[in-house]
């Protein structure tokens, strides 16, 4: 159903990426001009979404400035302004304002480390590669 709403937004907004609910604005902004283009775009997108009755959800909303030259833009969703961000969680991945793997990383990281954590203390080796394999989920065995 989602799929018939979309179909004439994608024909309405030029900078829109789509996945399957999540809408993505985005231009590359160099002069003052395009910032004033992103805020009529969002200005469109929240139009279309009022008019099939939809909402946006303005907590989930903020802008991301990529690059090295990025200049924090104040961008309005009902004249509510959306948080400037230095990063954000996207489809389960972390995107940083100069696209640093290191966010992605840590979040690879953090995760066996806090089941490992989970591990009582003790000096048996085979016992402790049996919890490693089984709560990291790695497959892998001593020589």
């Amino acid at each position: 159903m989602f799929l018939i709403y979309v179909n004439d937004l994608a024909e309405l907004l030029n900078n829109l990426q789509l996945f399957a609910d999540d809408v993505k604005l985005y231009i590359r902004i160099s002069t003052p001009n395009d910032v004033v283009e992103l805020q009529k775009t969002l200005s469109a997108l929240v139009s279309w979404a009022e008019k099939w009755q939809l909402s946006v959800s303005i907590d989930k909303c903020c802008v991301l400035g990529i690059g090295k030259g990025n200049v924090p833009t104040q961008l309005f969703v009902n004249n509510l302004s959306l948080p400037v961000v230095s990063f954000c969680c996207d489809l389960g991945y972390t995107v940083t304002n100069r696209l640093s793997p290191s966010a992605r990383i840590g979040d690879i990281v953090v995760k066996p480390h806090a089941r490992a954590n989970r591990c009582s203390v003790s000096r048996n080796v085979s016992l402790l590669v049996h919890a490693f394999t089984t709560f990291i989920g790695l497959r892998t065995s001593i020589a």
